[in-house]
């Protein structure tokens, strides 16, 4: 077969790659070259690229400045490779980080460089936290994610992952998730959301409840995987002091919805709180490998060689990352993040007037969903339609051919979720709102033309 093909590198992909893949099912090219939002496969065809690495390109592809740090970094002959060693490029890392946190960490902010994904990061916290305090229990909530690892898979939310996996991590606690489009107490509003801040500090602090102190809860401020749900600036307040009266380290999972995705530098800036931990991966490496625990250095009861990773020293990453923050932490930046977010949410919700197939519309920054629907159910108490991943597989299907890659999520898959790059054009988000309306108006007089 012609090596200038898509299907040349996707037959041999399958035949070599583990069945475990998942991107390629959905989007069956081979990228050949990328820029910005744009991805080139091997035949020629362009792509708008609005999943971006699911977040991990926060300047999009080959952003000039960023492999220009890299580039400088290769030709200076320091080392890439130095485990926990410092380097003057680490260090540069360190304090640029260091100076963005709130001002509780700032000075008292320790940090651990883990191996390179996510998932290690909040297996390191997890350790951490169970070290510092000896206690066992983990609180997590429905609906989140952090990470394919055995620790981290077991405060997962989502159970088809988890379904094939027998002896996770024991002793993991899940508690409702405010998500007033299907609110867990079938409430919705701020009385579900009341009800999920009621519960959470009733258990806790119940001596019948049955859950021994936790040695960590753990969530996003923004539940990415599991459909983009923003957590209420309320129940993150609760969940903080709650967990501050009761000694419990609160962490705080911010590796998709952190580093200025939500419009804030941290998602959870928005509800006023200091963490005890901070997870952060993806866009803090700049493009490359890279994972980061921010924690109070009252937890800091490792004792050396506690917690370590072979890639924790990747000094690409940290030049390139260093990059990143001081671009992306600017307030003139993140004020344009939040005016490209409500571009896109604004013209969602007047579609979402037109057409039957959307349900809810989820934003905070650059970090957007939209829920589909199954038009010709039973909504429930709430008027809720139920989720419909195939409706929404559909959709994704018309994006792809009219070359939008964009990713789902959510309950059933139901959730097309934008994760684009945060310095994204106007004109590219208008690229994007064009086909996204094309494809979901088409969508959508098919689902009823079948009737």
């Amino acid at each position: 077969m012609n090596e200038t093909t898509n299907q040349f590198y996707l037959d041999r992909q399958n035949e070599t790659e583990s069945n475990a893949r998942t991107y390629p099912r959905k989007f069956p090219i081979a990228i050949k070259q990328a820029k910005g939002s744009y991805l080139i496969d091997v035949e020629g065809n362009k792509y708008l690229d609005f999943l971006c690495g699911a977040g991990t390109l926060a300047l999009g592809h080959n952003d000039a400045e960023v492999n220009q740090a890299m580039i400088d970094l290769l030709q200076s002959e320091a080392p890439l490779h130095t485990l926990d060693l410092t380097t003057p490029t680490k260090d540069t890392f360190v304090q640029t980080l260091l100076s963005l946190l709130p001002e509780e960490l700032k000075t008292n902010g320790r940090l651990q460089f883990c191996s390179p994904s996510g998932t290690d990061a909040v297996d390191a916290a997890i350790k951490l936290c169970k070290t510092a305090t000896g206690r066992s229990s983990i609180v997590a909530f429905s609906g989140g994610y952090h990470g394919m690892g055995h620790g981290a898979l077991a405060l997962t939310g989502n159970l088809n992952a988890k379904a094939q996996v027998n002896g996770l991590m024991p002793d993991v606690h899940f508690f409702p998730y405010p998500y007033s489009y299907r609110c867990p107490f079938g409430l919705g509003g701020e009385a579900g959301i009341d009800a999920a801040c009621a519960i959470f500090e009733r258990t806790l602090k119940d001596p019948e409840s049955g859950i021994t102190k936790p040695a960590a809860v753990i969530l996003e401020p923004i539940q990415g995987e599991g459909g983009v749900v923003p957590a209420p600036i309320k129940f993150l307040q609760t969940v903080r002091r709650v967990t501050k009266e009761l000694g419990i380290p609160m962490i705080v999972d911010e590796i998709q919805c952190g580093i200025g995705r939500s419009g804030k530098f941290f998602a959870f800036e928005y509800a006023d709180i200091t963490p005890d931990v901070i997870l952060t991966s993806k866009a803090i490496g700049g493009s490359q490998p890279m994972s980061v625990v921010i924690y109070h250095k009252d937890l800091d009861a490792w004792q050396p060689g506690a917690h370590a990773g072979t890639f924790r020293g990747n000094q690409l990453a940290m030049a390139a990352g260093t990059v990143v923050m001081k671009r992306v932490s600017k307030r003139e930046f993140l004020d344009d993040v939040v005016r490209k977010g409500a571009i896109i949410e604004q013209r969602m919700q007047k579609l979402k007037q037109e057409v039957t197939i959307i349900g809810d519309i989820r934003s905070r920054g650059l970090m957007l969903g939209v829920e589909f629907v199954d038009p010709h159910a039973e909504a429930d108490q709430l008027g809720s339609l139920p989720p419909s991943g195939i409706i929404a597989s559909k959709v994704q299907r018309e994006f792809f051919n009219n070359h939008l890659i964009m990713e789902k999520g959510g309950r059933y898959g139901s959730v097309m979720r934008c994760l684009c790059a945060l310095n994204v054009t106007d004109e590219e988000i208008n690229e994007m709102l064009e086909i996204t309306e094309q494809a979901i108006r088409k969508v959508d007089a098919d689902v009823n033309s079948h009737r």
